[in-house]
């Protein structure tokens, strides 16, 4: 599903205009970065948790020349499933 498929969805459930839908989905796509940057856990009782998790640096193999590179150290974002979106999807 896109991004405009999900505000159509949106629109339609909550009846709201398409542009209103549009923003309260960016308006919670931002409320869930900030949280992760600020908190780096951002939880939806029954939907999941989102967090930041840290990556430690590594070494990796270019595949195209095999030579050793460095990969730096960054924070990726994770989601874990909650309980009634795992039952939704069996």
């Amino acid at each position: 599903m896109s991004k405009t498929e999900l505000v159509e969805l949106i629109a339609e459930k909550a009846g709201l205009t398409k542009a209103d839908a549009t923003r309260a989905l960016d308006a919670a796509l931002e409320g869930i970065t900030a949280g992760l940057k600020k908190e780096g856990k951002v939880a939806l009782v029954g939907f999941g948790t989102f967090s930041a998790k840290k990556r430690a640096a590594r070494e990796g193999i270019n595949p195209l020349t095999k030579e050793a590179i460095k990969i730096p150290a960054k924070t990726v974002a994770s989601f874990k499933a909650g309980s009634k979106l795992k039952d939704a999807l069996n």
